[in-house]
């Protein structure tokens, strides 16, 4: 069996476990809540997370700069860069105009009464976009690893590649220690990974059980909007784009991608998604690493897609729910607001509240009715983090094709790739012939 399927049995378990424990009860005998719910599934969960969250940043720099030099050219770069920030810009634009259009549509939150909670303090968290570009340049590269800022991250790792395909001829050692070390990180990527089904199912099934279904419940108009509009851009409008591009199978992509947007959803991190990403990438679909190795940690940095849908489905609810009317000019403004929030938002979970925070203040919302969504935020933030690196797939996919930079065979060969799965498990079974 490969590693999608485990991931994929040990979702479905960990939600039929999550489900028990809270429908029967059971979280709230102490021995569950301490030892199990807040105990064994706490954390492996976390402790699976930390690990990839500490392979995030090497892995970014050790991808980016050999990719890099690996495009040979700096024009090529220019193109690659321009292509992936355009694309990337529009479809976040349509996505929240999706989420907000349907939310319109659908009126939710009028005649609602739900308190709003006072609990949420995000509104210092949220950066305006001066800070945003200002914060790009890192002043200090130990600082900004350590406290994950990926734009920095990213704009260091440009820098450094760019420098060192001037310097090419002079530097092939560099080049090729790069490269060495590029290949242990996704090693020690490979024996992370092969923990991956037991720490999905302790992830999703504390999820479940901590949260219930009253919220859930209540806020059922909020939640159907949100999910439907992620469920259509996912699987009907970035399809689209990327067949309109591309003119490649809808098909063969889903299947393909399926392993991304399944641990996506567990983690609710597009960051500690990307070694799956870059993997998938590369392996089934084709994309030269020069390529996927750039736009991929790029994406997962700037591209919000589903987090944008997030948020204009949000911020439409509120605004009905304290019958606050919306002009055109106030939905224009969320929407920039929302694609220029989303860049150099950091890729981890929950993000989006911090970001809602500057959508609401820039159009006039109370910032303390994100307490009203939060309860239920956790599961709506693991389905938009699958739809963002569903994006992120898609714009790699297309920019890579555009570039003569992917092998189309590959892509079609429903098999390729899955040597490396089967490697994971033989990591297990040293003795396997």
């Amino acid at each position: 069996m490969n590693l999608a399927n485990k991931v994929l049995i040990a979702l479905a378990l960990g939600i039929g476990a999550g489900i028990v424990i809270n429908l029967t009860g059971a979280n709230a005998v102490p021995w569950v809540d301490t030892y199990l719910v807040n105990g064994v599934f706490l954390v492996a969960g976390k402790l699976f997370f930390n690990a990839l969250q500490m392979l995030v940043v090497p892995l970014v720099l050790f991808s980016l700069i050999p990719g890099i030099v690996g495009i040979g050219d700096i024009r090529l770069l220019g193109k690659v860069g321009t292509k992936s920030f355009a694309l990337y810009v529009a479809t976040t634009a349509i996505a929240i105009t999706l989420g907000i259009t349907l939310a319109s549509a659908l009126g939710i939150g009028q005649g609602m009464e739900i308190p709003a909670g006072d609990d949420f303090a995000g509104k210092e968290a949220a950066r305006n976009f001066v800070e945003v570009i200002i914060g790009i340049v890192p002043k200090n590269l130990i600082s900004a690893m350590a406290n994950g800022e990926m734009l920095a991250i990213i704009f260091f790792a440009i820098f450094f590649g760019i420098a060192l395909l001037i310097k090419l001829e002079q530097s092939r050692e560099l080049v090729n220690l790069i490269e060495q070390l590029n290949r242990i990180i996704m090693q020690m990527v490979e024996m992370v990974m092969w923990f991956a089904p037991y720490a999905v199912f302790c992830l999703v099934a504390k999820a479940v059980a901590d949260l219930g279904l009253d919220i859930i419940l209540k806020l059922g108009g909020y939640f159907t909007t949100v999910m439907l509009a992620l469920i259509v851009h996912a699987f009907v409008t970035q399809m689209l784009i990327m067949k309109a591009f591309t003119g490649l199978s809808i098909k063969t992509f889903l299947s393909k991608i399926r392993a991304v947007q399944i641990f996506a959803f567990s983690t609710s991190s597009s960051g500690a998604t990307i070694p799956v990403t870059l993997r998938t990438m590369q392996e089934r679909f084709g994309i030269d690493r020069a390529v996927s190795s750039f736009t991929v940690p790029f994406g997962a940095t700037i591209n919000m897609d589903g987090t944008a849908i997030m948020q204009g489905v949000a911020t439409v609810f509120v605004a009905n729910l304290y019958g606050i009317e919306l002009t055109l000019g106030g939905y224009v403004t969320i929407v920039v607001t929302a694609v220029l929030a989303s860049i150099g938002t950091a890729a981890v979970p929950a993000v989006g509240l911090v970001m809602l925070t500057m959508v609401f203040k820039q159009v006039g919302l109370p910032i303390e009715a994100i307490g009203i969504i939060l309860g239920i935020d956790r599961i709506v933030d693991m389905t938009r983090t699958a739809v963002n690196v569903t994006g992120d797939a898609v714009v790699t996919t297309i920019v890579a094709k555009s570039e003569g930079k992917m092998d189309i065979d590959t892509f079609n060969d429903p098999n390729a790739g899955e040597v490396h799965e089967v490697h994971l498990e033989d990591m297990n079974h040293p003795t396997k012939s």
